[in-house]
């Protein structure tokens, strides 16, 4: 969905030689944190609407032809948010937009046109007029571009009237995400932080305001066609005004939300003249992160295959896959967050030549990562029916549709390790300077294999197959990404990684046997009954196995070791 569930990877330009120097106009530490922790309760708050968001489409529509048409009809927002908000417009915008605010911070005053002023010009009435013509255009072709989304579709008229509103998130969502780069590279993060709070908003709005029984999912796409608006709102004008403010000293580079690593690009030069701000500093960071970009491109894509081979089997199939992958990701971006808050500390140990401190802490970031989505993906096979039952089997969402989404989630869960991986590896690779294409080709590589799997097991297993599919395709790419490591700048030790692992999933297959038994009653017993089962079981047979991180988990987490550590 547009508020991806994947944390995204943003790139920063390489800061100066004296930036560990504190600017007069630098903000203070204290209000950094304020800031960050403002920042991470609206992204909480985003995630928590876009969880009651799907809880209310699941309770209107249910799983079936209608909430099928409108799945396709939200690929155009998924990937506007790859490309316009999460990675790509930000990539090459962010970098574009600090150096325009060093030139502007390094020239005297009144020595010509406001660097930031003309960057503004020269990109946005571009970007605007662009992404307002692909809007028009695919408005247009709706019916041409459906059937190649999702080919033998039952309510096609459906999906295209519902594309054909969504396609309006083409031009909002690129505005913005040009305001959120903006905003981000002058210090100002809280209201692009805000965003998917209003998308979502908008979304329930319309739902809850307009006549479900008369417009059917139509409302739904209508409130994405809102709630893109609603991301504009809320960011133009505090831009506005930061645009009219005087220019004064730089403000030091603002921090990322809580969930976006921020990785080191080349510097962009700066141009000849400071009429022609743009040309020479955003075609080189843009050359540099064209591997990125290709890299979160090829990862969503995984979504399109997922609804094209769907698209043929019987109503709901789309629906089931995107109810059952909603929660069974969500032990993935917790164990993420882990990788996300110490990548900065691999990046500054890559910086500064020290690959040893870089290997051991990108190894036991991965085992702990491992730990998490293991214990996590445990509980959703032991506990699927239970877990879709408590949160979607309401209204249209019947008993036959938690059955089918949690058969469907429990393959899925089959692949979190991989996806956890995937997530973790990367970071390694776009630790250094320059970005490596190895990430986009294993990707790619992964997604093929999906494709072709999923061609094959669609057939005669339906949705788990495709589920199935997803999770060798993304396995295949965590296991290249592993392997590749090895000449790469993070040296990880490929074998010893693999057998830690393996001795971490052989724990948690025990564990998963241990809820599946104890998943037991009604589901708001039944879930956190298995989620105790699977923890301690897991925890006692990874110590038994001497798996790797479990044991300096448990004596550290042991209340007497605290006690005596808080005296000493």
């Amino acid at each position: 969905m547009a508020d991806a569930p994947r944390p995204p990877v943003a790139v920063a330009a390489r800061p100066a030689p004296d930036a560990d120097r504190p600017s007069p106009g630098a903000p203070s530490g204290r209000l950094l944190a304020r800031a960050a922790a403002l920042t991470a309760a609206l992204t909480a708050l985003g995630a928590l609407l876009g969880l009651f968001r799907d809880q209310l489409l699941a309770r209107t529509f249910g799983a079936g032809t209608g909430t099928d048409a409108f799945l396709v009809a939200w690929t155009v927002p998924e990937f506007a948010a790859t490309l316009l908000i999460e990675d790509g417009m930000a990539l090459v915008l962010v970098p574009a937009f600090a150096a325009a605010l060093a030139r502007r911070g390094a020239a005297p005053p009144a020595a010509g046109p406001d660097p930031v002023h003309a960057l503004v010009r020269a990109t946005l009435p571009k970007a605007a007029l662009g992404t307002a013509a692909a809007a028009g255009l695919l408005v247009l072709a709706a019916p041409l571009v459906v059937p190649l989304l999702a080919p033998g579709l039952p309510d096609r008229q459906l999906a295209v009237d519902c594309t054909r509103l969504t396609a309006t998130c083409l031009f909002s969502f690129a505005l913005a995400g040009y305001c959120s780069a903006a905003l981000r590279a002058h210090g100002r993060y809280l209201a692009p932080a805000a965003i998917y709070v209003a998308y979502n908003t908008g979304i329930i709005t319309a739902v809850v305001v307009l006549d479900p029984a008369d417009q059917g999912v139509r409302a739904a796409a209508a409130g994405v066609a809102a709630g893109g608006a609603l991301m504009v709102l809320v960011q133009a004008p505090v831009l506005w005004r930061q645009l009219r403010t005087p220019p004064g000293p730089p403000a030091s580079p603002a921090p990322s939300a809580p969930q976006t690593p921020t990785i080191a690009a080349p510097e962009a030069p700066a141009p000849s003249a400071p009429s022609a701000p743009t040309s020479a500093g955003v075609r080189p960071v843009l050359a540099a992160l064209a591997p990125v970009i290709v890299f979160a491109v090829s990862r969503q894509s995984q979504v399109l295959v997922e609804r094209f081979l769907a698209a043929p089997l019987p109503a709901g199939a789309i629906s089931h896959l995107n109810y059952a992958q909603k929660v069974a990701q969500l032990p993935m971006v917790l164990s993420l967050m882990l990788c996300t808050v110490s990548f900065p500390v691999v990046a500054r140990a890559l910086a500064a030549g020290d690959t040893g401190t870089a290997r051991r802490r990108a190894e036991r970031d991965l085992l702990l990562a491992g730990v998490i989505v293991l214990v996590g993906a445990a509980t959703v096979v032991a506990a699927a029916p239970q877990i879709v039952g408590l949160l979607f089997q309401r209204g249209a969402f019947d008993g036959a549709d938690t059955a089918a989404t949690a058969g469907v989630m429990r393959v899925y869960a089959l692949g979190l390790l991989g996806q956890t991986l995937v997530g973790a590896l990367v970071r390694c690779y776009f630790s250094t300077s320059r970005p490596l294409w190895y990430p986009a080709a294993a990707m790619l590589g992964g997604i093929a294999l999906t494709a072709a799997a999923g061609s094959a097991f669609a057939g005669p297993w339906g949705a788990r197959g495709i589920a199935a599919a997803n999770a060798l395709g993304i396995t295949l790419t965590a296991a290249l990404l592993l392997l590749g490591l090895r000449h790469q700048s993070v040296p990880l030790d490929a074998r010893r990684l693999a057998g830690g692992l393996a001795r971490l999933t052989a724990a948690a297959a025990v564990a998963t046997a241990a809820g599946r038994w104890c998943a037991a009653g009604p589901p708001p017993l039944a879930v956190p009954l298995a989620f105790a089962a699977v923890t301690t079981v897991f925890t006692a047979t990874a110590c038994a196995l001497r798996a790797p991180v479990v044991p300096s988990l448990v004596r550290s987490a042991h209340p007497f070791r605290r006690l005596a550590k808080a005296r000493s």
